[in-house]
């Protein structure tokens, strides 16, 4: 059974590819404006340019701002691909982005050198002793054990950025978090943290509530990513159900004529074969095709002839091999047009910030808990690029029957698959504007946008914190609402929605921003709900027709009135 739970178009307005005089897309120039800020926290999604936005900044913290060192840490290795030299000079920029091999520790070449993590942590070290390199890019998992061989105050006047920071979080345990708060508050370094998707899957806060109001947000959505590319014009978010082995039918799911990822399901997950997870990869490859060569002087890539005649290059990331997978790795950080790969088969990779823009299909198989997770997915293949109109991400999930002891929990599985899906809508959707009427009254007022709503009977913001809120951090907002657990247990339940919306909620959001007086909370609380259930259903006029906001009228703006209920 196969269902498109989500399909949408976008106006391909090419607003969020543009770049202006100094060579920044849309998002970069909105970063860029901050960069003045200590603390900067940006929120924008996969291929919305995070990685070159943190150039620009970091560049005119050392030209500008008195910064001496640049430290760069991603997840994983592969990812580090995306801070190698670039050039910015010729697109307008004053300088360009460039990282001594020696200090790249993501780059392969490293890799075969430095055999430990030990011998990383030393070069870690040996960077903040010279004089000469001023930028290091690592794993995250060495900027950890490096940390353990220099003091904080080796971080005076350094930057630290932090690639999908989500990884950070609030508990005390968290490694990464420690170092958060050491640089934070035992030196005078800068931070500069980067996410797609600003919630973890264990509830847990990525800052807690006191250290994340230090940080300036800047937010730039799904939509306005989307809306304003150039080429891709459709997202479809699809689930495929199956009874027995996921093997016997992801044939009837996989294109091979599509730029594909398939991330195969957790050996410990009750959709896995059971066969083991180099068995499994083995099978997929052969419902591809027939293997007819491995290239190892070409990445270790299997050249695979599908059985219409097709050669395609399928990549092995499942393979635990470190020699084998740094040749693999190495060949995919080196890709350069579309014809370099055709699909690729990943276990715990190949999520996160991995680049592959000519990616047109995710096929997920298993049910993924963290929404995050699933977040991170979905942007491997939204990436704009010419040919590309559609990106799609189909999550196979295996159906239960009577026999099953536990399908209680795999219903629920389903059912928090598809709320990560209705909650990818929401995040995509287009930001509306809400206005009171004081506001329209107001000779002052900015002028009203096409998407501006005036509600009679809202709050107006009465400080700049709420504005911010309400501006930049409504969808965080959201999803720390749906992960908090009292919430969860209420809309299972037999809660009422008005001790939901009048309790609950103000509850969270006090949490959150513990600094707001009752009458702030109140302010963004009504804004929460209104955004929630105006996204969530249609917008007609006061004769009970559809508007449409993409129409303007003669001044290219519209406004609509509503009443607050």
């Amino acid at each position: 059974m196969k269902d498109n739970i989500v399909d949408i178009k976008y106006q391909q307005r090419g607003t969020s590819c543009t770049t202006n005089l100094l060579g920044m897309r849309e998002m970069q120039a909105k970063a860029y404006e901050a960069r003045n800020h200590r603390f900067l926290l940006i929120k924008a999604p996969p291929a919305s340019g995070k990685s070159r936005a943190l150039m620009f900044i970091a560049l005119d913290k050392l030209a500008n701002q008195g910064i001496r060192k640049v430290v760069v840490a991603v997840p994983e290795k592969s990812i580090g691909r995306s801070f190698n030299d670039t050039d910015l000079k010729t697109f307008g920029f004053f300088a360009d982005w460039k990282v001594s091999r020696l200090y790249n520790l993501c780059d392969v070449e490293n890799e075969r050198q430095l055999k430990s993590d030990e011998s990383k942590a030393i070069r870690f070290r040996q960077f903040f002793e010279q004089d000469k390199s001023k930028i290091l890019v690592c794993a995250h998992a060495t900027l950890r054990n490096g940390m353990k061989e220099i003091s904080d105050e080796a971080f005076n006047d350094c930057l630290l950025a932090i690639d999908e920071f989500h990884h950070t979080s609030a508990d005390v345990s968290s490694g990464l978090g420690d170092i958060v708060r050491r640089v934070m508050n035992n030196s005078t370094g800068h931070i500069v943290a980067m996410t797609g998707s600003y919630f973890r899957g264990d509830g847990v806060p990525v800052l807690r509530a006191e250290d994340e109001a230090r940080f300036f947000p800047v937010t730039y959505n799904y939509y306005q990513q989307l809306n304003g590319y150039r080429y891709l014009k459709n997202l479809v978010l699809g689930y495929h159900f199956y009874h027995g082995s996921y093997l016997d039918h992801i044939g009837e799911v996989l294109d091979t004529t599509k730029k594909t990822i398939i991330h195969i399901p957790s050996v410990n997950s009750r959709a896995s074969s059971g066969l083991g997870k180099y068995t499994e990869t083995d099978e997929i490859i052969k419902i591809i095709g027939k293997v007819e060569s491995r290239d190892y002087n070409n990445g270790g890539i299997y050249n695979v002839r599908t059985k219409d005649g097709r050669l395609l290059k399928v990549a092995d990331l499942v393979e635990d091999h470190a020699e084998t997978r740094n040749l693999v790795q190495g060949y995919l950080q080196r890709m350069k047009s579309r014809d370099d790969m055709d699909i690729i088969i990943a276990l715990g990779t190949a999520k996160e910030g991995f680049d592959w823009q000519w990616c047109e299909e995710c096929l997920t198989i298993g049910v993924r808990g963290s929404l995050t997770e699933v977040v991170q997915i979905i942007g491997r293949c939204t990436r704009d690029c010419e040919g590309k109109e559609t990106a799609k991400f189909v999550n196979m999930i295996g159906m239960p029957d009577a026999e099953q002891a536990d399908v209680k929990v795999a219903v629920n599985d389903f059912l928090k698959a598809i709320t990560a899906s209705l909650l990818m809508e929401q995040v995509m959707a287009p930001s509306w504007h809400f206005r009171t009427v004081k506001d329209v009254d107001d000779d002052e007022a900015s002028p009203l946008d096409a998407r501006a709503l005036v509600i009679e009977g809202l709050k107006p913001l009465s400080s700049s914190k709420a504005r911010l809120i309400v501006e930049e951090q409504l969808d965080d907002l959201k999803a720390s609402v749906l992960q908090d657990e009292m919430v969860v247990r209420a809309i299972s339940g037999s809660t009422t929605a008005e001790t939901i919306t009048k309790t609950l909620i103000p509850k969270v959001i006090r949490e959150k921003y513990p600094e707001l007086t009752e009458g702030e909370v109140e302010e963004v609380r009504q804004r929460l709900l209104l955004d929630t259930i105006i996204k969530g259903n249609e917008i007609v006029d006061d004769k009970g027709n559809p508007i449409d906001f993409n129409a303007s009228d003669n001044d290219g703006k519209r406004s609509q009135r509503a009443t607050d209920s």
